[in-house]
């Protein structure tokens, strides 16, 4: 791990997105609620939170982090006929939490693979990037294949 202790705390935050694209069937579920195991979305963000909070646990060299914020937002994409997920973490601390948005993301659209994969195997997990991270040493970044998407 790389050491920390003389890094000032500072507010940090950073924004993953990710996307699956899935089949019309899949899609009605997700949107209809009618997925057999439950709220797809709901479920992914639970899930995409609980991994954000364990990233360390997961990532070997990542600092365990008290995450003041994570959230997770989906926007249903009727033309692709895909899921974007968007976790955004936030902490007070010695380190960046890119490493934590990015994990929430994945997780968050492995989930929605996991609830849906009875409807279609052939779903595509794709494009899960840092969007935006702000706060630290290294100050801003807006990732530059994706300034249109940043708010």
């Amino acid at each position: 791990m790389v050491d920390v202790t003389e890094k000032r705390i500072t507010d940090r935050v950073a924004t993953a997105v990710g996307r699956i694209l899935v089949g019309q069937q899949t899609y009605d579920a997700i949107r209809g609620g009618t997925a057999q195991k439950g709220d797809v979305l709901g479920v992914a963000r639970v899930a995409g939170i609980m991994a954000a909070k364990r990233t360390h646990e997961l990532i070997p060299m990542c600092h365990p982090l008290p995450l003041g914020k994570c959230t997770l937002d989906f926007a249903m994409l009727p033309e692709e006929l895909a899921v974007e997920v968007r976790c955004t973490v936030r902490v007070a601390g010695q380190t960046g939490v890119e490493m934590e948005a990015l994990t929430g993301a994945t997780v968050a659209l492995l989930t929605v693979y996991d609830m849906c994969k009875a409807i279609d195997k052939g779903m595509e997990i794709q494009s899960v990037y840092l969007l935006r991270k702000s706060g630290g040493k290294s100050g801003d970044f807006v990732n530059p294949k994706h300034k249109e998407a940043a708010p």
